[in-house]
């Protein structure tokens, strides 16, 4: 890096903007949208998909809701111009889906594309040719005028190329991009967009669409967004154009310049399923879409199974969804700080019915993009009792007392700094049954039966103490309390019975019942036991030698 003062980088210059709206505006609409993930998603993979792999792409879109689509660029290889004719062909285009063909403004590159797109229905025919100072310079070495008359000989020559395809009955539109427009001068941007807005003719039925690409983010995003106002507002025949966004992510902010985009005004979004696309990639629709709809905008875009969604994708692209992609990443619903998990668990136990959704730090309802709740915690060694306690519940359906949440969540700390990795929720579960409910030294219980006699509840029982069998009997006000009795007169260290709590596991037939005790020993120090069992009462024992036998081990 230059050390400062840097003066090989200049800062973007703003846009002089006085009146802007956007700030004060919000998203009450989605906006139209355009998948372009078969030619700048495609484009930009290292293996492209292949025919086949581009049609099941092709109907995923579909199934989505995309109704305008970009199918390829048909005169830049013999591949896409196979696809565009068997979609075509095959009649696989639905009759309400526009498919979108990309071109230059070429002659030779337009015929080629008329071609491909004989006996669509519905077109977008999508004209570009760079616009900025820089392509101006180093690419093409001409001036504004040429540049201008590139654009409208290229206008003129695909309307006059496809007046038979119109007069056959495709329903066909311009779409026209000025490249580079983010870091074009805007008089200019206008300037050739009005003039080919001019050879177009628009109609109030048939709107061109001037898409305003930020082919490379160079901006922050509210620069784009006095840029997108800008031309709203300055362009004449605004009630007949369709203003498009095609965003990259060179900055990192792709998404938030969109958003901006549609608050100064913008109609209509191009993007791809994840952001895939040169360098950085293209905007990511999932996360726009999906951001309208935790503010209660309908995005038109069906994610209600967002996993197959993103299988697709990641088989037909070979690309991987990042684990912390918004939405869709495998990792998005999973808390691992101690106090997120239980914000999340105290909140979500609080929501109710149709209200509006409030759980903590999780935006959306995994349930409504097809995601389940299991993997909403996962437990590591910085997690805290309440995620712990989670799990065992909504897993596998212990209801720990409060205050075991403590005493379990230590022992899973333990085993996740001893393991140094994040302990899934059947490893938790059998740390539970380890710790709790499978110890049977150097207690072990081999036999139990109570009487009940005058109020008093007297019980005997066969147990084998450090590897000796013993018989133990004594009484009490209930079947615990004459255990506690018995147990004491085998030797084993005196204690109190603090606290018991049950509940069921399970329903019907095979409903098992567990059981948990809470103990202080003679030295003060209290421990948790469970037990499980048909037998509530023997569970509540088995609860009880489990919460001895730990009190002994630490002893």
């Amino acid at each position: 890096m230059q050390p400062a003062p840097i003066t090989k980088y200049q800062p973007f210059a703003p846009v002089s903007l006085p009146g802007r709206q956007w700030p004060n505006r919000t998203i009450t609409q989605a906006p139209i949208w355009c998948s372009v993930d078969l030619r700048d998603g495609n484009q930009a993979l290292a293996v492209p998909m292949d025919v086949d792999e581009k049609i099941e792409f092709f109907e995923l879109l579909v199934r989505i809701g995309f109704k305008e689509i970009e199918v390829g660029f048909p005169s830049a290889s013999q591949i896409e111009f196979d696809f565009v004719r068997r979609l075509i062909e095959e009649k696989r285009i639905p009759d309400d889906v526009a498919i979108q063909v990309l071109c230059q403004c070429r002659e030779d590159l337009i015929t080629r594309t008329v071609d491909a797109i004989a006996g669509a229905r519905n077109v977008i025919f999508h004209l570009y040719n760079s616009t900025s100072p820089a392509q101006r310079q180093y690419v093409f070495g001409a001036e504004k005028p040429a540049i201008v008359k590139i654009a409208t000989d290229a206008v003129a020559l695909m309307k006059r190329l496809t007046q038979p395809l119109v007069a056959a009955g495709c329903a066909l539109r311009l779409e026209y991009s000025p490249e580079s427009f983010t870091s074009t001068e805007l008089e200019f941007a206008r300037e050739i967009c009005e003039a080919v807005t001019d050879v177009w003719q628009p109609t109030a039925t048939n709107k061109i669409i001037l898409n305003l690409p930020a082919t490379v983010e160079y901006a922050t995003p509210n620069v784009h967004a006095d840029q997108i106002e800008w031309m709203c507002t300055h362009l004449t025949r605004r009630p007949l154009t369709i203003i498009s966004l095609h965003t990259h992510n060179d900055r990192g902010t792709g998404v938030a310049a969109t958003e901006l985009g549609l608050l100064a005004g913008a109609d209509r979004v191009e993007g791809t399923l994840f952001g895939n696309g040169e360098r950085t990639g293209n905007l990511d629709i999932v996360t726009v879409a999906l951001n309208l709809y935790t503010h209660g905008v309908h995005p038109g875009l069906d994610f209600t199974n967002i996993n197959a969604i993103r299988e697709t994708y990641e088989r037909c692209t070979r690309m991987e969804v990042p684990p912390r992609h918004p939405y869709a990443g495998e990792l998005v619903f999973t808390a691992f700080s101690g106090s997120h998990q239980d914000a999340i668990k105290k909140s979500w136990a609080a929501q109710k019915g149709a209200q509006p959704w409030d759980v903590l730090y999780i935006p959306i309802d995994p349930a409504d993009i097809g995601r389940t709740y299991r993997a909403i915690i996962r437990i590591n060694s910085q997690s805290g009792k309440g995620g712990v306690a989670y799990v065992m519940e909504k897993e596998f359906g212990f209801a720990l007392p409060k205050a075991m949440h403590k005493d379990f969540g230590r022992v899973i700390a333990d085993l996740a700094d001893e393991r140094k990795t994040e302990i899934s929720p059947q490893e938790i579960h059998e740390a539970f049954l380890r710790e709790y409910i499978n110890r049977d030294q150097p207690v072990k219980l081999e036999h139990f039966r109570t009487t009940e006699r005058d109020s008093q509840v007297r019980c005997e029982a066969s147990i084998k103490f450090n590897g000796k069998p013993q018989k133990a009997a004594g009484t009490g006000n209930g079947p615990i309390d004459a255990f506690v009795n018995a147990l004491v007169s085998t030797g084993v260290p005196r204690f109190e019975l603090l606290s018991y709590a049950e509940h069921s596991l399970g329903k019907g037939a095979e409903a098992r019942a567990v059981a948990y005790i809470q103990i202080k020993s003679g030295r003060g120090l209290t421990y948790f036991g469970s037990g499980i069992d048909t037998n509530i009462e023997l569970a509540s024992i088995k609860a009880v030698v489990s919460a001895v036998n730990r009190s002994l081990a630490r002893a």
